[in-house]
């Protein structure tokens, strides 16, 4: 489902980019939480080495920044962790488990590393008195919504136990992935809007933090509904993210409420598998 690696260059040199984060630092004034997205694992030695984190550590210690960045659990070592402590000791580290079903990891997602793996990198974190942040993933293909919906909360339940911050991710159709194939072929819909909201009212977080911020959400290829309610509960999920407050969640009156409990009791009955059945049905209406 990852596309990331359609837009990468393979040219780019770690003096690329000392150069552009030190750019990008130069404009930031006033901030004091800084989080480097790489799309990949900042601890991985063959994409930033140790001499680019160390110069990114330092600048981020002299401007008083608590700093967040993401990694594969097999690049969490325990020998770099104290390299890096020993110049920034504001931390947070972000861990991709997407789900805490085996099954899932390795059919689904194909990610490349088991449960077991992602419980040895947060004991290290967590014994290193480094915060975990952990992704949870929305709806992976193969998956019904409601399947999805009960492994998303069972995930989060899970990863509460050794994470500070949960960020559930609604899947969204990349270019030139599996899941854009399936999307065209009308076997696979990116997650109901509803269902973001079910998992996020119904988790178990266990006091730790709960985030989400839809990527493509309100569009077709990312988290949506019938298009009417989407900016609103769009905006409510927003504003639970900042509080923390559930009683912040939309809920708006909505004709395409009804359509989603149909497909969510439905869904696995039809021809043993996933499918969009609201674009089914909308296009055969027409």
């Amino acid at each position: 489902m990852c596309g990331y690696n359609v837009d990468s260059s393979k040219g780019i040199t770690q003096q690329n980019i000392t150069k552009q984060f030190d750019s990008a630092m130069d404009q930031l004034d006033g901030i004091s939480f800084l989080k480097i997205y790489t799309s990949g694992s900042f601890l991985d030695e063959c994409e930033i080495t140790s001499d680019t984190s160390d110069h990114i550590l330092k600048r981020c210690a002299d401007a008083n920044l608590r700093l967040l960045f993401e990694s594969r659990p097999e690049y969490v070592i325990t020998e770099r962790l104290d390299r890096m402590l020993a110049i920034h000791d504001d931390l947070e580290i972000a861990l991709g488990l997407e789900s805490s079903n085996d099954n899932v990891l390795r059919y689904s997602i194909n990610k490349g590393f088991a449960v077991e793996d992602y419980e040895k990198a947060t004991a290290v974190l967590n014994a290193k008195g480094i915060d975990v942040r952990t992704y949870v993933l929305l709806k992976p293909p193969f998956l019904t919504e409601s399947e999805a919906i009960e492994d998303a909360k069972a995930t989060i339940a899970f990863a509460a136990k050794s994470s500070k911050t949960i960020s559930l991710n609604p899947v969204n159709v990349q270019r030139g992935t599996l899941v854009e194939r399936l999307w065209r072929n009308w076997a696979y819909r990116s997650p109901w809007l509803w269902s973001v909201l079910k998992v996020l009212r119904e988790s178990d977080t266990k006091g730790r933090k709960l985030i989400c911020d839809p990527t493509g959400g309100g569009k077709e290829r990312g988290a949506h509904n019938c298009g009417k309610c989407d900016e609103v509960i769009l905006d409510s999920i927003r504003a639970y993210s900042m509080t923390q407050d559930r009683s912040r969640l939309g809920s708006p009156e909505c004709d395409c409420r009804e359509t989603w409990e149909s497909v969510v009791d439905v869904e696995g009955y039809v021809m043993g598998g996933t499918c969009d059945l609201q674009r089914f049905f909308r296009k055969h209406r027409a």
